[in-house]
């Protein structure tokens, strides 16, 4: 295998002295690949992000769901958020107990609502019609009301979750009505939480967003818990220089913020963090091969089997990932081009990296797409009845572990 352009795998030996070319060969292309190693060190980076003592990581199962990419979290002392019955399914299913997840609800049915319940599962509701539905089912019960205090943040407008132009929480303004309720179906108010967005990147409107969020706080006296949200950004950039979010700096002004706070209120509260992609996107690459090269109008077109039904962040998102090149016969790339890398769909949005300079490439070579950990085979489909791949697992020890089979066509009928 020739190193074309891999710096950064080289850097973290992401395949642990794997030659990619031979894991394509063996498990199929496209290939989700996975690092133990990557994904045991960001779980601890943010396990040990305050020195306050009540304080706990909820692992997203949104941006990844794989089995045993959760047994990992859970080994590593993570509890868990869900957004689904299918994700509290999958988190029980790894070993975590019902105390350990908080269910985020959005505009969810009775039916979804009565399963978290009747598994034990604590539940956050993000409406007052919603918080109407808790009461009316678990009279007497614990609950969580999701706040909207008007501050977001996030890489695309689609992934703002919080500010006055999204679906998403409670409108403080709505407290009094918040209390009648509660009131009115001898609920308690045990815990609120907060998402401001996805991949923020300076954590100094995250700060704000939680100093937002324990004003409104002030207006319960009972509180167990104050979940602050998450979408803790990643350098999705790696290869321009793009700098990582500042850990140590947001742990430390967090730590002043909750330490002074909690004085004020009395007691000290669990807090709790949704960091998201932080956890599980730079654990993840994504291998494919290059099937065609073709010229447009002066554009040179890279041709792969990676299209938006593998990877979907580009088209939804117009997101950057970094691509490395491997290459297993004996030809030099002479220079670097600019090229549209696209995959193999039916769309012209079907474009994994545009206008982008890279080395020179050949029909043959395997493409990696890195930091796609997070939000990628968990968003994978089988448009054009394409087959979903697999997902493979570097370990700790280096060895290769498959942790999801590839699709076979038989699939695709499998529900008919």
């Amino acid at each position: 295998m020739q190193s074309i352009h891999n710096k950064v795998s080289n850097e973290t030996n992401f395949y642990g002295g794997n030659d990619p070319i031979e894991l394509i060969k063996e498990y199929g292309s496209p290939l989700y690949v996975y690092n133990e190693n990557i994904l045991r060190e960001r779980c601890r980076e943010l396990k040990n992000l305050l020195t306050y003592p009540n304080f706990s990581v909820n692992y997203s199962v949104k941006a990844n769901g794989n089995l045993t990419l959760l047994e990992i979290a859970r080994e590593e002392g993570l509890n868990a958020d869900a957004m689904s019955p299918g994700e509290i399914f999958v988190e029980l299913k790894a070993g975590f107990k019902p105390e350990q997840i908080l269910y985020i609800s959005n505009n969810v049915s009775k039916e979804e609502m009565q399963f978290a319940i009747d598994n034990n599962i604590f539940v956050s509701v993000d409406s007052l019609s919603q918080l109407e539905t808790y009461g009316q089912l678990n009279k007497g019960g614990k609950v969580c009301v999701r706040f909207n205090p008007g501050i977001g943040a996030g890489h695309h407008e689609k992934v703002v979750t919080g500010g006055k132009k999204t679906k998403f929480g409670v409108d403080p303004s709505f407290i009094p009505q918040v209390k009648e309720i509660v009131l009115k179906y001898n609920l308690k108010l045990v815990g609120i939480n907060q998402h401001i967005g996805s991949l923020f990147m300076e954590g100094d409107k995250y700060v704000k967003g939680v100093e937002s969020l324990l004003t409104i706080a002030e207006n319960f006296d009972d509180l167990e818990f104050i979940d602050m949200g998450g979408g803790f950004g990643i350098p999705y950039e790696k290869l321009n220089g793009q700098k990582r979010l500042d850990l140590k700096d947001l742990g430390k002004k967090l730590d002043k913020v909750l330490f002074d706070w909690t004085a004020k209120y009395g007691k000290q509260l669990t807090f709790k963090i949704e960091p998201g992609r932080y956890i599980a996107a730079e654990c993840g690459s994504l291998l494919g091969t290059v099937n065609a090269i073709k010229h447009n109008y002066g554009m040179k077109y890279v041709g792969t089997d990676l299209g938006f039904n593998v990877l979907a962040r580009p088209v939804m998102y117009d997101s950057h990932h970094d691509i490395e090149v491997f290459r297993e016969f004996n030809v030099s790339s002479t220079r670097s081009e600019i090229v549209n890398i696209v995959g193999n769909i039916c769309e012209s949005g079907d474009i994994i990296a545009k206008e982008r300079e890279l080395p020179e490439i050949f029909e043959g070579d395997i493409i990696s797409v890195l930091d796609a950990g997070a939000y990628g085979y968990c968003m994978a489909s089988n448009y054009n009845n394409r087959l979903r791949p697999a997902e493979i697992l570097i370990t700790s020890d280096n060895k290769v572990k498959l942790i999801r089979r590839k699709d076979t066509l038989e699939d695709l009928i499998r529900n008919f």
